[in-house]
């Protein structure tokens, strides 16, 4: 079986979207033909923590953990945060375009203009130096690096150099397009060395590999190097054990994170007005979050009226996750509120299809995720303040839960399947291999 070293920050029982793609590859690949071999740190900091994952872990995986130092731990104690084994912090994600207090902006400056790329940065050189000696008694066929962090590809790009290994740098996001890039309160000169270190991996990796297609676009502009879309998407595995369970609620549900830039305030202000003038949609509505949610929206929801159709569920194992979208009314999935995010496709997207459920989607109409969305005949995509679109979506799909009618009139979307997105990955990394071994 050929072997594949996988540089990922993320992996189990840290959860959460990031954790998930090559979680879900690492499932998959050993039917193809290959060993993932996962370099990760033993103690990372975790928005959350989920040990249901290590559950989907096949027993061919080989995981190699490494202590990192990063100065998050610092950040925590002075701004008296949470961290995920303690609980769990109240900011789904602190770089962002939120006001911020003096001690976040200090720490926003110092982030961005010490530690670059990112702040596991510390971690790049002890890395190589590692896995240098560990790959001359335990060889692998290819290198895979995934980030963000963007520290990740810069391991993958020193190892690949001292190797001559091929090497695929996945982007689960883009770099300097990345919509909190323009919040790091960087310098001009900072900002000039990440855009050099995001053209040198770009150049030097072997493939480039991009989530969605404009920012495989994008990519494809800045680098003569292979790039190639494969997208997250969905584990039929999932699907097939979640039990739907009706509670006869109307329920608008969103699973995962939850950010204050992504909060839909017009759709709460909809809600409640519905609920003034129908004594039936009050009693039957459920507002159902399951993930870690910003303080600023649960406020929102209550501000609005709402409180007593909220059901605050937190943090949930991702398999409960599935369960709450599949016994939903209406899947809510609002983008944050940045430019940057019309090329974004959200990971849960291909999950929320999945449920097949009707998905509200807020954000940009013209973006990544309306595109799939519109193709995929899921659901819709309204702009921000579209006040009557989103009233009108919501009364049909009111309409549709009234009459017992909520069958999903989705296209075939067997290709965004995890299993059928690792045979794309690992077609990838087969091509690869077989064009070194003919340079040689």
């Amino acid at each position: 079986m050929k072997r594949a070293l996988i540089i990922s920050y993320y992996w189990p029982p840290t959860g959460g979207s990031g954790v998930q793609r090559w979680v879900k590859f690492a499932k998959y690949l050993p039917a193809e033909g290959w060993q993932p071999v996962i370099y990760t740190p033993s103690n990372p900091e975790a928005l959350a923590i989920d040990k249901s994952l290590v559950d989907e872990i096949p027993p061919e995986v080989e995981v190699i953990k490494r202590k990192i130092f990063e100065p998050y731990g610092i950040y925590r104690r002075l701004l008296g945060r949470k961290s995920a084994s303690d609980g769990g912090s109240d900011e789904v994600n602190p770089v962002n375009g939120q006001k911020k207090t003096l001690k976040q902006r200090l720490f926003m400056a110092i982030r961005g203009n010490l530690f670059i790329p990112d702040p596991r940065c510390l971690w790049i050189k002890p890395s190589i130096r590692f896995l240098k000696k560990y790959l001359k008694s335990h060889p692998v066929d290819i290198i895979i690096s995934t980030g963000p962090p963007h520290s990740m590809h810069l391991i993958a790009l020193g190892l690949a150099r001292a190797t001559g290994l091929p090497w695929i740098a996945d982007f689960r996001d883009p770099w300097t397009r990345l919509f909190y890039f323009k919040h790091l309160s960087m310098t001009g000169r900072v900002v000039e060395k990440h855009r050099k270190l995001e053209k040198t991996v770009l150049d030097s990796a072997s493939a480039v590999v991009a989530v969605s297609p404009l920012v495989r676009r994008d990519f494809m502009e800045m680098t003569g190097t292979r790039v190639e879309l494969i997208t997250n998407g969905y584990d039929e595995s999932d699907f097939d054990d979640a039990v739907v369970e009706n509670d006869g609620y109307f329920n608008i549900t969103h699973t995962g994170l939850f950010a204050a830039d992504g909060n839909p305030t017009v759709l709460w202000e909809i809600l409640a007005d519905k609920c003034r003038n129908d004594r039936e949609f009050n009693n039957m509505l459920r507002i159902r979050l399951a993930g870690k949610t910003d303080k600023e929206v649960i406020d929102s929801i209550k501000k609005a009226g709402l409180g007593t159709h909220l059901r605050d569920n937190g943090y949930q194992p991702h398999q409960v996750a599935v369960k709450e979208q599949k016994n939903s009314s209406v899947l809510l999935l609002p983008l944050r509120k940045e430019p940057e995010y019309k090329a974004v496709l959200p990971g849960k997207l291909f999950e929320y299809m999945a449920a097949g459920r009707p998905i509200l989607g807020i954000g940009q109409p013209d973006g990544a995720m309306a595109m799939v969305m519109e193709e995929s005949k899921t659901g819709k995509v309204f702009d921000w303040d579209d006040s009557a679109a989103i009233s009108g979506f919501i009364d049909k799909c009111w309409e549709m839960f009234r009459n017992d009618d909520m069958e999903s009139s989705a296209a075939d979307i067997s290709s965004y399947s995890r299993r059928a997105l690792t045979g794309k990955m690992a077609s990838l990394m087969d091509s690869l291999i077989e064009n070194q071994s003919q340079d040689n």
